[in-house]
């Protein structure tokens, strides 16, 4: 159980994160746990969307997204997100079981993705220090400079995603997908 009550509906959250969970229900056909969670703050829920939102225009296609999103989550022990990024990573970014377990272990069986990945897990893993032989095998592997500060920057909204649903214990409503880091 959610250590912070989710409203059961989007009724029952927040007046000014209606609309916004609205939007979700009708791009995603339900209001996940974690988004109805977000809700109890209206500011939190908006600039979670603008990111989010942002981002998906980016130039990072969402298979590589999805993997980053994998590595990031396992590195962080949050069963939630391996729960829904492997759903996501299944039915929306067509991702194969394979690939679904290279990239829990911050890897990827896709040559150019695989640097992607690596790069991610280790931005994680090492908190943003990384050298310029990992910045330069980014540039090399074809990654341009947008490319590069969308990775880094997926790599911050998936550690906030984790975060939230570690502290909070977001009840998991995907297929349940247990972190081999999850803190006992």
């Amino acid at each position: 159980m959610s250590r912070i009550p989710t409203p059961a509906s989007i009724e029952e959250a927040p007046k000014a994160s209606q609309p916004l969970l609205e939007g979700l229900k009708k791009m995603l056909g339900s209001t996940p746990n974690m988004f109805r969670l977000i809700a109890v703050s209206p500011a939190a829920l908006e600039g979670y969307l603008e990111m989010f939102g942002a981002l998906s225009k980016g130039e990072l296609p969402a298979p590589t997204r999805e993997r980053i999103a994998l590595a990031v989550a396992e590195i962080n022990g949050c069963s939630y997100c391996l729960s829904a990024h492997t759903y996501l990573g299944k039915n929306l970014a067509k991702l194969e079981d394979a690939e679904i377990v290279a990239n829990r272990n911050g890897t990827s069986n896709d040559p150019k993705a695989d640097v992607a990945v690596r790069f991610a897990a280790k931005i994680a893993r090492e908190r943003g220090q990384i050298s310029e032989d990992d910045l330069r095998s980014v540039k090399t592997a074809g990654y341009s400079d947008a490319q590069i500060i969308e990775i880094i920057q997926h790599v911050a909204l998936n550690v906030w995603t984790n975060y939230f649903n570690e502290v909070l214990k977001t009840d998991v409503d995907f297929p349940v997908i247990k972190s081999r880091n999850a803190a006992a």
